[in-house]
């Protein structure tokens, strides 16, 4: 099976997306159809000129449409902070990344022209709480929900990765846009001078610009030694105390309230542990190895880019 080399960027790949009408989805699709790619969008609805068909919860896929595609890149997921962790939404956010993930490399594993590579989605949950812990790929998982749900998710790529198709599984950090995600969350109380650190803010968060985070998947595609997990966070994790200073030096307001882990603990359960308050210090070795080199390294500079769209 012949792998995308770094000099195949030239020429247009035929690239499937699942999930690509979410925050991380939409800004991929752009950057690969201006870098001259075609981005092929999977729908759960019934499919248009250019998109194919599936229903992960259903166990259906258009097989045939896969046939003889480049590559795939698999987003699709339950939203992991939009609902109190209850049992059944434990269940669905479980489920939501196994079984779309299983059904997807069993599908292209039994294809006759598979792609040679499958860029699937993952997340630094994967470390759990580790304090100052420098966590990099080589780390072993944490213990708790997430860890859980992140082991689970990235086995579930084992078919394809069994059928001699390049897998890579990208861990994603807290993806720092204005337009959707925890940024977009924070900015509100923030602006209006209401913003402040989580608690003590000694837990260590590992942002990443979303420029960056899909400027890095699509060099995961063409970068033919990465393989395994490779983790998308800037190069300089800090503390949330450090995060909500910077943040509100860039929108030139004060950040001096703490929230208490309590009160949020009241109002969103258990999920603020794991979510809000869980010290993930990680960083991006095999991006570094392999030579990408990150538009936005620091949290301000980050920051300070997707304040000013």
């Amino acid at each position: 099976m012949n792998d995308l080399a770094e000099g195949t960027g030239a020429r247009g790949l035929r690239i499937a997306i699942t999930g690509a009408s979410g925050l991380i989805g939409t800004s991929l699709t752009s950057l690969l159809r201006a870098a001259g790619h075609a981005a092929i969008p999977l729908v759960r609805r019934a499919p248009a000129h250019g998109e194919i068909g599936w229903d992960p919860a259903a166990g259906r896929i258009d097989s045939a449409a896969l046939e003889g595609l480049d590559a795939v890149v698999h987003l699709a997921g339950e939203s992991i902070g939009d609902r109190r962790w209850t049992a059944a939404q434990k269940r669905r956010i479980l489920e939501s990344r196994t079984q779309g993930t299983g059904l997807l490399a069993g599908a292209l594993a039994r294809l006759t022209r598979p792609p040679a590579v499958l860029v699937s989605a993952s997340a630094i949950g994967f470390y759990g709480d580790r304090g100052d812990e420098r966590l990099d790929e080589r780390s072993p998982a944490g213990e708790g929900f997430l860890p859980l749900v992140t082991r689970a998710w990235e086995a579930a790529t084992a078919p394809a990765e069994a059928a001699g198709i390049r897998v890579v599984r990208t861990r994603f950090g807290i993806v720092l846009s204005a337009d959707g995600g925890a940024l977009a969350r924070m900015l509100p109380p923030f602006r209006a001078g209401l913003g402040g650190r989580l608690g003590g803010g000694d837990q260590y968060m590992s942002p990443v610009s979303l420029d960056d985070l899909v400027a890095a998947v699509h060099h995961c595609l063409l970068r033919g030694e990465l393989r395994g997990p490779v983790n998308v966070t800037c190069p300089e994790p800090v503390t949330n105390r450090v995060f909500t200073r910077t943040l509100g030096a860039a929108l030139h307001r004060p950040a001096v309230f703490a929230v208490p882990r309590f009160a949020l603990r009241l109002a969103m359960g258990e999920m603020v542990d794991e979510l809000l308050f869980a010290s993930a210090r990680v960083e991006p070795a095999a991006l570094l190895a392999s030579g990408y080199r990150f538009r936005h390294p620091t949290v301000e500079s980050a920051l300070r880019h997707v304040l000013a769209r």
